[in-house]
């Protein structure tokens, strides 16, 4: 596979399990091929790329490290190989760059200067969820994290659920996830009864993983532990008139 001048926007796994699982065979042929990357750590980057090949010449590689304390004007000096014609890669901490992910930045550079921008296939934790949860698949809208102080978190989840009810949206959003129980806890108490909520858990992980769809009112009966472990959360109040029974848990 010979490689073009491009910037490579490099998937990583989500998980723990096989990297032939959610990898392609063509982007790992192809990340063999770049010495030149922007990453948000650098150890965990040489450790996957190490991890694919132990032959890898992580020696001859340079890494930029882009992460929230990156400085803006930093980034544009980053993208220098590729104006020489030398394609790039760059790699989040998990799952797709540029997604919830300071990956974007290099990546409107790169096509405010007509650079060529290629996305590799990788596994996408916000999809996926949307693909287990039940919910509308036509119209959502992923929102990050929520605020961190209690009050504004409850407004945006009042108002996230106005609009999906008036919209029939998906709202999708994430958490750190040492805090997951809490802001179960702070939507079950916060949605209305019949509001629809999932928890996709430990995605792509074949032991693990969990992707539960239950009204508000359940998740405030059952018992969960989500706690340090990677989840996305989705709110759909888009039918909240339904019949909710078949979701219930005994």
């Amino acid at each position: 596979m010979k490689i073009e001048s491009a910037l490579y926007l490099v998937p990583v796994p989500i998980s723990q399990g096989p990297v032939s699982d959610t990898i392609p065979a063509g982007n790992v042929e192809l990340l063999k091929q770049l010495r030149h990357f922007i990453v948000e750590n650098v150890r965990t980057a040489r450790r996957y790329l190490k991890h694919l090949d132990p032959a890898f010449p992580i020696g001859e590689c340079t890494f930029s490290v882009l992460d929230r304390h990156t400085p803006p004007e930093e980034v544009s000096g980053m993208l220098a190989p590729l104006r020489e014609g030398v394609p790039m890669g760059v790699m989040s901490e998990a799952g797709c760059p540029g997604v919830a992910d300071p990956g974007s930045h290099p990546v409107e550079i790169a096509q405010r200067e007509h650079l060529r921008v290629i996305p590799l296939v990788g596994p996408s934790s916000i999809l996926l969820a949307l693909m287990g949860s039940g919910f509308n698949g036509q119209g959502f809208s992923f929102h990050g994290y929520l605020p961190i102080g209690d009050a504004e978190r409850k407004k945006a989840i009042q108002r996230f659920e106005s609009e999906s009810a008036a919209r029939h949206l998906t709202q999708i959003f994430i958490e750190t996830p040492y805090r997951n129980n809490r802001l179960v806890k702070l939507l079950a108490e916060t949605l209305s009864p019949r509001t629809m909520l999932c928890v996709a858990c430990d995605l792509t992980d074949s032991v693990n993983e969990e992707i539960i769809t239950l009204p508000a009112a359940q998740w405030g009966k059952m018992k969960y532990d989500f706690d340090k472990r990677p989840a996305i959360f989705l709110v759909y109040a888009g039918a909240k008139g339904g019949d909710t029974r078949r979701y219930e848990r005994k």
